[in-house]
């Protein structure tokens, strides 16, 4: 390399800071890419970057599950290595297998619950529904009661008295 393209290159890592580098591509064809740790033209040292080019470029276009779990790793600094692709198709087959496992346990469970069920093992979960709140007028009753009554008309303030508090307990 000739000591103008050495300049040159050199000017340009200080002024503009390191290229970034195509790390990997994942199955989805986002690409994913670091940029080395450097030091600026003001001697402030700039830490490593990493992030991804997603082959959607529209956030709203997103969905959990676009980006392998592997690499969402990688760029969160989880893991210090890249993963490799076999390690995202051991790793995917090993998540299918255990969905199927978890499935195949639910249904033996089911099977057992209504076994338990049947021979009068376990009693069966009671099913109750009731309408409306506890403090409601018509809780448990099939409709609200009717319209509630006024006693604006007849009501005369100070006749009411709690119970037990005649006029002989106040002697």
């Amino acid at each position: 390399m000739s000591f103008a393209r050495r300049a040159l290159s050199a000017l340009r890592l200080r002024l503009l800071g390191p290229a970034k580098e195509l790390v990997g591509t994942d199955q989805f064809g986002n690409k994913y890419y670091r940029v080395p740790k450097h030091e600026t033209r003001a001697g402030r040292i700039i830490p490593e970057r990493r992030f991804v080019e997603a082959v959607n470029h529209e956030a709203y276009q997103y969905q959990v599950g676009d980006f392998p779990a592997e690499w969402e790793a990688w760029i969160r600094r989880k893991r210090k290595d890249p993963p490799t692709i076999e390690e995202i198709l051991r790793n995917e087959n090993y998540r299918e297998e255990m969905k199927q496992k978890i499935k195949d346990v639910s249904e033996k469970d089911k099977l057992l619950q209504a076994k338990e069920y049947k021979e009068g093992l376990v009693a069966e979960p009671g099913h109750t529904q009731v309408k409306g709140h506890a403090s409601a007028p018509y809780y448990g009753k099939k409709e609200p009661s009717e319209d509630p009554t006024s006693t604006a008309n007849t009501f005369q303030p100070g006749a009411w008295m709690p119970p037990g508090s005649g006029s002989s307990q106040n002697k």
